[in-house]
């Protein structure tokens, strides 16, 4: 496994930056015979796009598919298939003034320490472009799990900054979750999301959020001890996205406040199956998914490009502020990390899927 590289039966190794030539995917472990269609990736990308509202950055890409190997005739072929889309609305002088200048909570310095050089224009390979390659991977890892499975995936925001729905999980569908520019399924708290995402912004400011996501219908048993487990992988994927700095899974950081006779969930029978009450482990014990419902959610920190005057220090190490930062960026990147999320757990579910059956049916 490399650096670039997530799964061990099914890879996905991403490459390229937000102002070079293209990103895209390889995928590695994809079995043949998949239905795949450029146009419907695409689709899937636009949720992921900028653009695409009021409270997104405002940079245009076409996001064109470009399917290079591993497909033919409308179908994978089980060897690596790559997938490309092209950088069409870079604009590299914006940041040429910064291209010396370490921004506050950015990869720049991080970046320069450990390569001695950084791609310093729109932020090379730690922008949010290169999640455009794990989109399209996504696309792919949920074609292949509803061949096994009637997965059901929802994926929402559920808090900015100090404003959080109150969200009952059985109302939510996906059409609730679409029907409005932050994808909040609650349609009070999505306007009071929205209006205070526009407040940061006339602000020169940003804001943090929380992105809540539910799966239904995973099988039990997926999972590896004891380094492997779902939950640690789930963790692994949702922190490799960009801006992420909390995650939890089922009561989280609220189960640390209850008792074990609280929290514990006990098992019964339902509709002939073994199941339940509670969900306070959220789908996941011992590291092993138990047929429940999978429930975790991603923190999100407020976007580090802002308008306000900060200070910092440039390459030669003197002490500057940074003003009048140029470039187009959210005030809130939660809204269009909700596919984002989606297709790394899409990912890291179709991985231990394969991983269960290539350890259990071999005799």
């Amino acid at each position: 496994m490399t650096a670039n590289t997530i799964g061990q039966n099914f890879r996905v190794t991403t490459f390229g930056e937000s102002h070079g030539g293209a990103v895209g995917c390889i995928i590695d472990g994809c079995p043949a015979g998949i239905l795949i269609d450029s146009a419907e990736i695409e689709k899937e990308l636009k949720r992921r796009a900028t653009g695409q509202s009021k409270i997104t950055s405002q940079r245009k890409e076409v996001d064109k598919v470009e399917i290079l190997s591993g497909a033919f005739e409308g179908r994978t072929l089980g060897t690596p298939l790559t997938l490309l889309v092209k950088n069409k609305d870079a604009k590299s002088s914006d940041y040429e003034y910064l291209k010396d200048k370490y921004r506050p909570s950015h990869a720049d310095f991080t970046y320069n320490q450990k390569y001695g050089r950084r791609a310093w224009t729109g932020g090379g390979r730690a922008s949010a472009r290169e999640t455009t390659a794990r989109v399209m991977a996504g696309v792919i890892a949920k074609k292949i799990l509803k061949n096994i499975c009637d997965i059901e995936i929802l994926t929402y925001v559920i808090q900015v900054g100090e404003e959080r729905a109150n969200i009952e999980l059985d109302e939510i569908t996906y059409e609730k979750i679409e029907s409005n520019i932050i994808r909040c399924p609650e349609e009070e708290s999505s306007r009071k999301m929205i209006k205070l995402i526009e407040e940061v912004k006339r602000e020169g400011d940003s804001v943090g959020g929380v992105i809540e996501c539910v799966i239904k219908n995973i099988p039990s048993g997926l999972g590896e001890p004891v380094f492997d487990k779902l939950s640690a992988d789930l963790a692994h994927a949702c922190m490799s996205i960009p801006a992420t700095k909390g995650f939890e899974i089922g009561s989280g950081f609220e189960g640390a406040k209850m008792k074990g006779s609280e929290h514990n969930d006990s098992f019964c029978i339902s509709r002939g199956n073994i199941s339940t009450k509670t969900n306070y482990s959220g789908g996941i014990q011992g590291g092993i998914s138990n047929g429940q419902n999978i429930i975790l959610r991603i923190a999100f920190k407020p976007t580090s490009t802002i308008l306000k005057t900060q200070e910092t220090v440039n390459e030669s190490g003197e002490e500057i502020l940074l003003d009048n930062v140029r470039g187009r960026h959210d005030p809130c990147v939660v809204p269009r990390a909700v596919p984002i999320v989606e297709s790394m757990i899409l990912i890291t579910l179709i991985d231990h899927h394969m991983r269960n059956v290539a350890q259990n049916n071999l005799f």
